[in-house]
């Protein structure tokens, strides 16, 4: 059913659910994410045309497309995946603390603790359609937070979390966006340099 009248998400598990079908399964998946144009951040656009369907496949993260609701052109995406977080003590406040003692293990020793939490992995508009102004970052992002409140029903869990390049953009739109820097971490990579991510929270 469509989250609003402009646009609503799609699993792309539903495409693969149909195999080999020409006009609807994979095929027709892969011709569709081919389309996808996103110049700001080369990255988020390689993950969806190179990564997402193994990823899925593998059930390593969940891809949702965004797509119009008048012609079901693609407007952007955004992947999420359950993962394992670690949160040290002295970057949170005393209430924090609080909330995360309740679904986490604590490392007295280290003042860390651990948890499942949600991470949106990927979160990227399409600027093939209409350079990318039929729908906002804020707008992408709601839909990526309403489908985990949606899986948080189901199975319990807290806390969403991030990790976006060490930009005041970037972070002054997921502050507006009620996520909150907890630490920062460095990249590990045999092809890339390395680089240092800013991590961010929000509680459900």
């Amino acid at each position: 059913m469509p989250e609003n009248d402009k646009f609503f998400s799609v699993n792309i598990r539903e495409y693969l659910a149909l195999g080999n079908d020409e006009e609807a399964g994979e095929p027709a998946l892969a011709e569709l994410l081919s389309g996808f144009y996103c110049p700001k951040n080369p990255d988020v656009e390689q993950f969806l045309k190179k990564s997402a369907i193994e990823f899925t496949k593998k059930n390593q993260s969940v891809t949702y497309l965004v797509v119009s609701a008048e012609d079901v052109r693609l407007l952007g995406y955004f992947t999420l995946a359950l993962k394992p977080l670690t949160v040290r003590g002295e970057t949170v406040s005393n209430t924090m603390k609080r909330k995360l003692l309740r679904i986490s293990e604590l490392d007295e020793k280290s003042d860390t603790y651990t948890m499942s939490a949600y991470l949106v992995a990927q979160l990227g508009k399409n600027f093939s359609e209409s350079g990318g102004t039929e729908i906002t970052g804020a707008e992408l992002l709601k839909l990526a937070w309403d489908k985990i409140k949606e899986i948080q029903y189901l199975g319990g869990g807290v806390v969403t979390f991030l990790e976006a390049e060490n930009e005041e953009r970037l972070l002054s739109f997921y502050r507006d966006n009620r996520f909150s820097q907890f630490d920062t971490r460095q990249t590990a990579s045999d092809t890339d340099e390395p680089h240092e991510l800013v991590q961010l929270l929000r509680l459900l």
